[in-house]
């Protein structure tokens, strides 16, 4: 363990201070601040991985897959080989991309694979077992990445992920309580008895070593792609679902491949927006919503108060109800971008908001829908010296997915199968309706919710930022650029603040703990909404801010998580 342990005392002097120490002059409470480069993730072991790979001369893009195969180890619940994501890159010079690497139906899957006899979905299929798990993207990803924007050698990119796998870690409370919350349905799904299935559950200082997993990962460091959907791990991937009837076969696996598209790109109040285009509904939603919140003058109504988060609310209804109809996969789908992000439509579609009561979901669409459940992802935000900057958000959708660990590989197979509508109108396991748009077809790639953005202002690099959250991603990625925008905070600020959610269907807004204060609550039912409580926080954002003068402020989301800055 010493190597570890060494890794975190390295991390700790190059910060310098921690996010709670970081009260400035002005009594602003800031993030994690550095001159040249900042990592920002959901584990600390990562976020240290990661800045590593920047000393030794690597740059944002490389930090970026050793962050990514790092997650796999020692975030096993949304950090992955098994899943997929998406990544939004502006280079030093201002180019700018986005690489979808999000998973695939299988080649043998169909419309109507999770309806029984009756055309009723069949509950829990889509969601767990053998059947859940779309065709793998990470690796893929990862490796495209690293061909076109990678400096140094892949090997040593895999390799710090090796070490912690095989040397092992130990495992913070909150990551021993998502282990444990999960052990009975692991245990119902995995056929075998891997590592974390572990008498009498974990605690918090417990030693995780994953030998199968580092054996993994080699193969991966020493034949890049390849060493994943082809060979022993692809065919250990094939027997799995063979032993639980699952429909990935080694011609989904070696038929796969990351897809460089162009971002979606949008003005906020003189900021350049840049997000993940579909199919991805973020980006499209997130240019939607700000598009409509420009109509007000939200900095005067103030954060938090009831006429503001009445006009989001407004806002995030009528965006929520146009990605059920309207979003999927484009190499499936006309999917209409210009026309949802227009001037003219946002203008019209949100006209019908009334500032002295709200509209009912079901005027603005019909539907219904009763439920809000899981907010569980991951992201990274990384800036290097150079300025290059990349946002990835990557999940297995649920935590630890389909709950199956793949025999001899040591990973957990995602659950995206259940992103895609199974039945037009029927709501996934984040309460959120697709129709035929997002109808599950070969091939086809599941809508989702992720948002990986960049923020440009006066065409320098302003923003990096990225949630996990299901459902709750938008809407937080919605509110978290506002309060840097709009209310002028900080970045520590902007993620630490209370947040709210509304999609649509159900016809509530959610709150975090003790989000609002009475008088708020009382003035929103006031207005007619009707106001749910949520024991889970919102969201887990990890985000970066570039200051004019040349400083980052790395904003980790550590009220809600383990989430780590770290710069030099």
């Amino acid at each position: 363990m010493k190597p570890i342990l060494k890794l975190i005392t390295l991390g700790l002097f190059l910060l310098g201070c921690t996010p709670e120490e970081s009260t400035s002059a002005d009594d602003r409470i800031r993030g994690v601040m550095a001159d040249s480069a900042m990592v920002v993730t959901t584990h600390p072991l990562a976020s240290q991985v990661g800045l590593d790979i920047l000393a030794k001369g690597g740059n944002s893009f490389d930090a970026a897959v050793a962050v990514h195969f790092a997650l796999a180890v020692v975030f096993p619940e949304a950090g992955n080989v098994g899943g997929g994501g998406f990544a939004v890159i502006r280079t030093e010079k201002g180019e700018l991309a986005s690489l979808d690497f999000r998973e695939k139906a299988p080649l043998s899957a169909g419309r109507d694979m999770y309806l029984d006899s009756s055309g009723d979905v069949i509950s829990g299929m889509s969601r767990l077992g053998h059947l859940a798990s779309g065709v793998p993207g990470s690796v893929a990803g990862m490796w495209e990445l690293h061909q076109k924007y990678g400096s140094l050698p892949w090997e040593s990119l895999v390799e710090p992920s090796i070490k912690l796998a095989e040397e092992g870690f130990l495992i913070t409370d909150l990551g021993a309580n998502n282990i444990n919350g999960a052990l009975d349905f692991i245990a119902q799904a995995t056929q075998y008895s891997p590592w974390i299935l572990k008498e009498g559950g974990w605690s918090e200082g417990d030693s995780v070593i994953q030998e199968e997993l580092a054996s993994t990962l080699k193969k991966i460091g020493s034949k890049g792609r390849d060493g994943f959907y082809l060979g022993e791990t692809a065919d250990l991937i094939v027997a799995e679902m063979t032993r639980g009837k699952g429909l990935i076969t080694a011609t989904d696996l070696e038929k796969y491949e990351a897809i460089w598209r162009d971002p979606i790109i949008g003005e906020y109040r003189g900021h350049k927006i840049i997000s993940m285009p579909p199919p991805s509904s973020g980006g499209v939603a997130l240019l939607q919503l700000l598009k409509g919140a420009e109509q007000f003058d939200i900095k005067s109504l103030g954060h938090n108060t009831s006429k503001t988060l009445h006009i989001l609310t407004e806002l995030e209804r009528r965006v929520y109800a146009d990605r059920a109809t309207y979003l999927g996969d484009p190499d499936f789908v006309d999917v209409p971008v210009a026309m949802l992000v227009s001037e003219a439509y946002n203008r019209n579609r949100n006209a019908s908001i009334d500032l002295s009561q709200k509209t009912a979901s079901q005027d603005i669409k019909e539907g219904s829908v009763d439920v809000i459940e899981s907010t569980q992802t991951t992201h990274y935000s990384i800036v290097d010296s150079k300025g290059n900057a990349i946002a990835v958000t990557t999940t297995l959708n649920g935590y630890f997915g389909c709950k199956v660990m793949v025999e001899g590989a040591g990973f957990f197979l995602n659950n995206e199968m259940d992103d895609f509508s199974a039945k037009p109108g029927v709501p996934n396991m984040f309460g959120l309706i697709g129709n035929e748009a997002n109808a599950i077809a070969p091939e086809k790639r599941m809508l989702s919710s992720m948002t990986p953005t960049i923020i440009e202002k006066d065409q320098k690099l302003f923003m990096v930022n990225g949630t996990p959250g299901g459902s709750t991603i938008i809407t937080t990625l919605f509110q978290t650029t506002m309060n840097v925008i709009d209310h002028e905070m900080t970045m520590q600020e902007a993620v630490n603040a209370k947040r709210i959610h509304s999609q649509w269907l159900p016809d509530s807004i959610y709150i975090e703990p003790d989000a609002l204060p009475d008088s708020v609550v009382l003035g929103l039912e006031a207005l007619g909404h009707g106001i749910s409580s949520r024991q889970r926080n919102m969201g887990k954002v990890n985000a970066i801010l570039a200051y004019p003068e040349g400083q980052l402020e790395g904003a980790a989301d550590y009220t809600r998580g383990d989430g780590t800055a770290l710069g030099y």
